[in-house]
């Protein structure tokens, strides 16, 4: 009993420790300037926001950052749906660069409060700068009459692309149970970010409910209505491929914390 125990510890390490190398040296750089730039944008964008505004627009403004967190929450949710059901860590380009992550956080679930902000939030913060800088480029080549008069849209973008950048630090901290900053924790029990209970939902195996990881919303009503499932099914329809087969490969027999 002790020896096959033994075994199975071993075995998981080894997992874990393939699961967890790859990470290549030019990503550092490229996530440091990720995040650089992506508050330099946010700041600037702001700005062009803030100084015209009134009173008048404030609905327009809840509505535009409402619906951007909603977007970020349900955008979380179809990638976290795509790596953990498809795909694996042998195809090209994606494979290592975007699929590992998801087959080690299986694997072992806390690895991800083990990686410093730079790792844990680079690559989002990368597609919120490519989208924040089309904004930016907009805003400079039109009046601040136009910003106005589209400040639900633009609201909108600048929520989506700050939560979209933050979904990873959020799915960490939901991962984290200690020394988290009171208002995290807040934000949490507020449900303002994902919540570490309702997170938990997600990591029992098979790991096939719950994916949206930057609010949680539409967690709910996704599973009520069985929206994954169905796209499941449809696409096994149209290709044959089952879901999760390579994700129940390197998780089978592996306990997850």
């Amino acid at each position: 009993m002790t020896s096959t125990k033994h075994l199975q510890h071993q075995e998981n390490k080894s997992v874990k420790s393939e699961l967890a190398r790859g990470h290549a040296p030019f990503k550092r750089t490229q996530e440091t300037l990720s995040i650089v730039a992506f508050f330099v944008l946010c700041i600037i964008n702001s700005s062009y926001i803030l100084k015209d505004l009134q009173w008048n627009h404030s609905l327009h403004l809840i509505i535009g950052i409402v619906g951007g967190i909603t977007a970020a929450d349900f955008a979380s949710g179809l990638v976290h749906w795509g790596c953990d059901t498809w795909g694996s860590i042998d195809l090209p380009i994606i494979g290592h660069a975007l699929i590992r992550g998801f087959r080690e956080h299986h694997v072992d679930a806390t690895a991800i409060t083990r990686h410093d902000f730079v790792e844990t939030n680079g690559d989002n913060f990368l597609i919120s700068t490519i989208v924040l800088s089309r904004q930016l480029y907009r805003f400079s080549h039109q009046d601040s009459t136009a910003t106005m008069n589209s400040i639900l849209f633009e609201c909108f973008v600048l929520a989506l692309c700050t939560f979209v950048a933050f979904t990873n630090q959020i799915h960490k901290w939901a991962h984290t149970y200690y020394n988290l900053p009171p208002i995290i924790e807040w934000l949490q029990n507020i449900h303002v970010i994902l919540p570490r209970q309702h997170h938990k939902i997600h990591h029992v195996s098979p790991h096939d409910t719950y994916y949206c990881i930057t609010t949680g919303w539409l967690n709910y009503p996704l599973e009520v209505i069985g929206f994954w499932t169905k796209l499941e099914y449809i696409i096994e329809m149209l290709t044959g491929s089952k879901p999760r087969a390579d994700d129940m490969k390197w998780t089978k027999g592996v306990n997850v914390k």
